[in-house]
């Protein structure tokens, strides 16, 4: 088993990209379904008040550092993080995996219409992949038990949800005990990126842990949000 390290009491695997995909090849050939979350220090953050977000991300069976943030407070403090983990990076591991090997996959999330061209790009990039379906993610409640029943009834390998943090982990948990699939993974706005609504930072901006300033760059709307990387910062380093 791979350590984990605690930021600010949640516990992030502290794994490389290597390990992450053997240890999701395993969880595809186990019986259970195994629990994938990727916090930044945004969802650290709301977890300090979230008390059932908190019990979640404890009793995930993976949980990926997406956040350039964690990686840096992990170095303050000399916790040995290995190295960034981003959700969009691991889906795209699995997908590769998945079409040599005939997986299927169901993606749930994004405006109505998104999932839907996100599974057929998919498809095209990821030859032999199975598209067990996809549903939008502006459903009420009462769809909620007929999305269970076109995951289960697709034979789902590996389910991706995709509405955001803390909802997707909720989701992931209210409904863990219903889905016959091996892997459910929240992603956020990966399907956006495969549908090709969004895009990802350059690729120098990536290696450089500069995503966030690149996705500010284009959307200042996220400065409320992108100020909690430092407030995360002195939080860790006053708490841990």
């Amino acid at each position: 088993m791979n350590e984990k390290v605690k930021i600010l009491g949640v516990p992030i695997d502290n794994i490389d990209r290597e390990g992450v995909l053997l240890k999701l090849v395993g969880f595809l050939e186990g019986e259970s379904l195994k629990k994938v979350y990727t916090p930044n220090p945004e969802i650290v953050m709301l977890a300090q008040q979230d008390q059932e977000l908190y019990r979640i991300l404890h009793e995930a069976d993976l949980v990926l550092p997406d956040g350039i943030g964690l990686i840096i407070a992990s170095k303050l403090k000399k916790l040995g993080l290995q190295q960034r983990i981003t959700g969009i990076d691991t889906m795209d591991s699995l997908l590769q995996y998945c079409g040599q090997k005939g997986k299927s996959v169901f993606i749930v999330g994004g405006k109505p219409g998104t999932a839907e061209i996100a599974c057929k790009n998919i498809e095209r990039k990821y030859s032999g992949i199975k598209i067990a379906g996809f549903h939008h993610g502006y459903f009420k409640e009462e769809d909620e038990a007929g999305i269970l029943d076109k995951i289960n009834s697709g034979n789902t390998d590996i389910l991706f949800v995709c509405l955001g943090a803390p909802k997707q982990e909720k989701w992931i948990d209210k409904y863990k005990n219903h889905l016959n699939c091996k892997i459910a993974m929240g992603v956020g706005g990966s399907v956006d990126i495969y549908a090709g609504t969004a895009k990802r930072a350059p690729v120098l901006f990536q290696k450089l842990g500069l995503e966030w300033f690149y996705r500010l760059a284009k959307e200042p709307w996220r400065a409320k949000r992108m100020a909690v990387l430092p407030q995360f910062l002195i939080r860790f380093i006053i708490k841990q």
